[in-house]
């Protein structure tokens, strides 16, 4: 049997018998305002030309996703718009959900536009979808298997053949009706932007027990058509860019955002097409023009590099996601996998083709599937209702005991949620809070992602050498706008000279403070991605010493989670590359690491009492990435 999809379907058997439960009352909305927006509501909204740092969440799924839907999940659109603005709901298991933090600036619900709404109808004896052979072989009282059931229709995903009886096109369209009003009914210019949106499931078949992952989700500016293009039209996601461009001749601007390529065995950054055919200039321009950003982190592990690709790299070992999505399988670890190698690769596919598929920017995001995302590491509830269960998430040992027991072996199916990461987040510069002025700069690459916490970042190649003054003059931004380029833009370099750039990164006050900032160099040579790493600004002013910040004097005390010793709230630098080669086309982006803290499993073991899983990564650097900026 070929594995499932998404999430851990091995325990379908006992979700599909839970009993129908509803959101919980919705609480007041305390939202005050976007962190750093403008305060204004109007059709009216100021523009600040300096731009603001805003942050969201732009992968949501809720009950109208099947994988969610037959998890437990019961929340719709409106109560996860509900949640990022700060108010609390149910995650479907009876537990209450709430932000850690203030409310989000921005938040799209992405339901898998596959089957979208038909499982939840399925299972409403009201509809008439409950009176199918496929309903009935789930949710009927005499269904004798009704995890292979579902996983026939989880494969039908994949292979792009709907199953017939179920896949009712009105209720699907009449589904995504009400979450584009959902966005509708919650957008407020200038406060909270909304946007409509929905996941496009594409995965490849590689074995008969595995699939690559090839996620898309698709996000549109403002206006949405009325019927969705998923995989049960065309597996192939250059179809969907096609149709995409017809969205757009149609008044629809709209852009896709691939994701956990992690899990793509090598696919998402492939040098050949989807068939395996080399690509060509036509689908290399048509990718490029409709995937402008990737997904860089998320719940199911980070996707920049991986220690295998990068040994020199001492902290590419970061909430890693070993196996293919849904099952025990690792996924192939390899150069098409993975962002950093894929910023590489593209300028090879560029001098064949004349364009570069993959010069994208980079957001963070959280494929939660409880409408609510869990971005902190003490307040993390995990992807799914059952993740809350500790016997799922394996962070306190087993049956009261009060240490672990030698080679300790979990007694469940359930892998995933041990492995799941507190992440991620969307970061944009926008001139405002509105749909235009999000979506415009998701569109030029002027976007950062980061792995929870709101750490903000700021990159820019100069175009002639800045004095180091810049950097503490009250209008540094200014003059790094007019004099230079931001990052997610192309910099076709008229001399030899070593490229100079402005790197600024700022602490999240919710969180633990800066240790580091880096800028990474990806490029290909010999027909292999290559890639350097410097430490560019450190914390208690110390310069870097041979690339790396000399040892700092923060510590992390494992029994109580506390911090102690030095951080910096801002770091900031100028930095030229001491071996650039003007003849080598390279991608340039950087890296904030804060000081070490506890990972949300750790914190479990705290609160619990208890040694921390001796088989997790006790501590964590949460992290942030700027968009790359191209110079050649």
């Amino acid at each position: 049997m070929r594995v499932s999809l998404i999430g851990a379907i091995s325990v379908l058997a006992l979700s599909v018998c839970q009993a129908e439960q509803t959101a919980s009352p919705a609480a007041p909305d305390t939202r005050a305002g976007a962190l750093d927006a403008p305060a204004a509501a109007s059709n009216d909204i100021p523009l600040v030309e300096t731009k603001i740092a805003l942050f969201g969440d732009l992968h949501v799924h809720t009950t109208n996703s099947f994988d969610a839907f037959i998890f437990g999940t019961r929340t719709d659109a409106n109560d996860a718009y509900r949640f990022a603005k700060g108010e609390t709901i149910d995650n479907g298991a009876g537990d209450k959900v709430k932000l850690a933090g203030p409310p989000l600036d921005f938040y799209a619900v992405t339901d898998h536009g596959e089957y979208l709404g038909v499982v939840p109808a399925m299972r409403d004896r009201s509809s008439p979808l409950s009176k199918t052979d496929t309903a009935k072989s789930i949710f009927g009282l005499l269904a004798t298997d009704r995890r292979a059931s579902f996983l026939r229709v989880g494969q039908t995903v994949v292979s792009g053949e709907p199953v017939e009886d179920i896949y009712d096109r009105d209720l699907i369209d009449s589904t995504w009706a009400r979450n584009v009003a959902a966005a509708e009914d919650h957008n407020a210019p200038g406060t909270f932007t909304t946007f409509a949106g929905y996941e496009f499931t594409a995965m490849r078949f590689v074995s008969d027990t595995a699939a690559a992952n090839l996620h898309r989700n698709v996000i549109f500016k403002d206006s949405a058509p009325e019927r969705l293009f998923t995989t049960l039209d065309s597996p192939r996601p250059d179809a969907l860019w096609g149709w995409m461009d017809e969205q757009r001749s149609a008044g629809h601007e709209v852009l896709a955002i691939p994701h956990n390529s992690n899990a793509s065995n090598g696919m998402m950054f492939a040098f050949g097409s989807y068939n395996g055919s080399p690509m060509g200039a036509a689908e290399a321009e048509l990718r490029a023009r409709n995937e402008p950003i990737v997904e860089i982190t998320q719940v199911k592990g980070t996707s920049e590099t991986h220690p295998l690709l990068s040994p020199n790299d001492e902290w590419s070992n970061f909430e890693l996601y070993d196996n293919l999505i849904g099952g025990r399988l690792p996924s192939y670890v390899t150069d098409g996998s993975f962002i950093r190698q894929g910023l590489a690769r593209g300028f090879s596919l560029e001098e064949t083709t004349g364009v570069n598929p993959f010069q994208f920017g980079v957001i963070g995001s959280s494929d939660t599937h409880i409408s609510a995302g869990a971005y902190e590491e003490e307040n993390f509830f995990g992807k799914f209702s059952h993740d809350m269960n500790p016997d799922s998430r394996q962070t306190t040992p087993p049956k009261g005991e009060t240490s672990w027991p030698e080679n300790f072996t979990p007694q469940t199916d359930l892998i995933a949620t041990p492995q799941y990461g507190a992440s991620g987040l969307a970061g944009v510069w926008a001139r405002a809070n509105t749909r235009e002025e999000i979506f415009d700069a998701m569109a030029n690459k002027e976007t950062f992602g980061t792995s929870g916490p709101r750490m903000k970042v700021r990159f820019f190649a100069m175009k002639q050498p800045a004095k180091p003054s810049v950097l503490d003059a009250p209008d540094m931004v200014a003059q790094s706008y007019a004099a230079g380029i931001p990052m997610g833009q192309k910099w076709d370099k008229s001399d030899k000279a070593p490229p100079q750039f402005l790197a600024w990164a700022s602490q999240d006050p919710n969180s633990a403070p800066l240790e580091r900032v880096q800028i990474i160099k990806s490029w290909m040579e010999d027909g292999r991605p290559q890639e350097r790493i410097f430490d560019i600004a450190c914390a208690e002013g110390r310069d870097p010493i041979d690339g790396r910040c000399p040892a700092q004097a923060s510590a992390l005390d494992l029994a109580t989670c506390q911090i102690s010793g030095s951080g910096a709230a801002e770091l900031k630098t100028l930095w030229t590359d001491p071996e650039y080669d003007p003849k080598q086309p390279t991608a340039y982006y950087i890296r904030v690491l804060e000081t070490p803290k506890c990972r949300w499993s750790t914190w479990d073991a705290v609160k619990n009492g208890t040694p921390p899983n001796p088989n997790m990564n006790a501590s964590l650097q949460d992290r942030a990435w700027s968009s790359a900026i191209w110079v050649q």
